[in-house]
């Protein structure tokens, strides 16, 4: 939903996700990631 409200998806390739600046301290500072590699760093903050 996050990424959806702030149109964090990449325009042209769907499966990329765009970090804002709360997201780049989820995704270890980079500025784009792939939605599998997005569930990966997500779940370590679930632990």
């Amino acid at each position: 939903v996050y990424i959806k409200k702030n149109g964090l998806q990449d325009s042209k390739n769907k499966r990329m996700i765009n970090a804002d600046d709360v997201l780049k301290a989820v995704f270890n500072g980079k500025k784009q990631v792939s939605m599998f590699e997005m569930t990966a760093l997500v779940s370590k903050h679930l632990k």
